[in-house]
């Protein structure tokens, strides 16, 4: 279903049960609703938990923002490099006051808040902008965004931004295919079919490439700006981080840890960057007594 928060249209997934508790799951990078696996939302449910996801901001089915053109990202990164903060058509803290206006527009007064890669980033800062408001914080596979850290491997990096072969769906999700088998880990194996009908799942609902290029900005813009902040988030915070994950190095996740008081950290062995069977299990195992303790 589709909701006006924050002046803009979000595409909502809501499993409903006005008297349980409510966890909003944030999805990160380019990624849509439909990316949290199916066992994970079912998982909390079967503890209690209504359970709403939402497509971000300029992604899937929620409001694209063409009309502030396509960012060079090359040229950004440079920018970002050279010690200065790229300009980006928006910023993280409008993704946060998303996820806040969409809790206002559906009436919810609390929730937990998940977040995974760029949503554990958006998830601090909704963290920072609705003290009151925030039962828990989780932070997945993400970073405090401190300049210094450990950066991606070179040959992440090339992946990330290249292009696929062609315009076509098979030529999309191939070029996906073979992003996702390089931030995933061999401990935790998808099988190709498996991968591949995710993907095009994706690609049919929605496939906008401008909107991630957009979001990439907005992350890089934030760097920097959002460490010094973490040690005035207030809700009790779980760091759950994949000891391999070669796109946001486990560092990225102590740091983050570290900088938030009282936080909990719990690396995954053999964990990329990614959420297949296997490792949703092992989120949950932390998970779902951190959200019961809060």
């Amino acid at each position: 279903m589709k909701i006006r928060a924050n002046g803009i249209g979000i595409e909502v997934e809501d499993t409903g049960g006005a008297d349980r508790p409510v966890v909003l799951l944030i999805m990160g990078l380019g990624m849509q609703l439909i990316a949290w696996p199916p066992a994970f939302v079912q998982a909390l449910v079967a503890a209690g938990y209504r359970v709403i996801r939402h497509d971000n901001r300029d992604i899937g089915l929620s409001q694209h923002f063409d009309h502030l053109g396509v960012p060079n990202v090359l040229w950004q990164s440079l920018k970002l490099k050279l010690g200065f903060t790229p300009r980006a058509p928006y910023s993280l803290q409008d993704m946060a006051n998303d996820a806040v206006g969409l809790l206002d527009a559906m009436g919810i007064e609390k929730a937990h808040v998940v977040g995974v890669s760029m949503g554990g980033m958006i998830a601090q800062r909704v963290a920072l902008t609705a003290t009151g408001r925030v039962l828990s914080l989780t932070s997945i596979m993400s970073s405090s965004g401190a300049r210094g850290l450990p950066e991606a491997r070179p040959e992440v990096v090339r992946a990330l931004i290249s292009r696929p072969a062609g315009k076509g769906p098979q030529a999309v999700a191939d070029h996906y295919v073979k992003l996702f088998r390089i931030i995933a880990n061999p401990a935790f194996p998808l099988e190709e079919a498996q991968m591949r009908e995710r993907i095009m799942q994706g690609i049919e609902r929605n496939h906008h490439p401008a909107g991630t290029l957009r979001q990439l900005v907005a992350v890089a813009a934030d760097t920097g700006q959002r460490a010094a902040q973490l040690g005035r988030i207030t809700a009790p915070t779980l760091v759950l981080h994949g000891r391999a994950d070669p796109l946001v190095p486990f560092a990225c996740g102590e740091d983050t840890a570290r900088r938030i008081p009282g936080a909990r950290l719990v690396g995954i062995d053999g964990m990329g960057h990614d959420l297949p069977p296997g490792v949703v299990e092992r989120l949950l195992e932390p998970l779902i007594p951190h959200l019961g303790a809060a």
